[in-house]
């Protein structure tokens, strides 16, 4: 069975960590009070979906673009509580929204 690799997991890690201690996307994001998107759900999930859409792994399982995909996130905060739009302007594909999981797990919880 498939699993995430584990430099993918330590770079959603530190992506989450960077967005709560408030140090994404350093400097973009240097100065700016980006807290409004912890009291709207719908802007913290888009901030992850576009990490996760451009985030990039080989056959291996190693980050390709670990920089590129928080600047985008970044971008996005940025634009999201200033208005000053992304450069280059997102895509569709970085916004996209995918379907959530299954309201019950395909594997059984292990016992023990």
């Amino acid at each position: 069975m498939a699993k995430l690799s584990k430099p993918l997991c330590g770079t959603l890690r530190t992506f989450a960590f960077w967005l709560a201690n408030r140090s994404l996307g350093s400097p973009l994001l240097e100065g700016v009070d980006y807290s409004a998107i912890f009291h709207e759900p719908s802007a913290l999930e888009a901030t992850f979906a576009i990490f996760a859409n451009v985030i990039e792994v080989d056959e291996q399982g190693s980050v390709l673009n670990a920089k590129w995909a928080e600047r985008r996130a970044a971008q996005w905060v940025l634009q999201y509580v200033t208005g000053k739009a992304a450069d280059p302007p997102l895509a569709e594909w970085e916004l996209s929204l995918h379907d959530p999981p299954p309201k019950h797990d395909i594997l059984p919880w292990p016992v023990g």
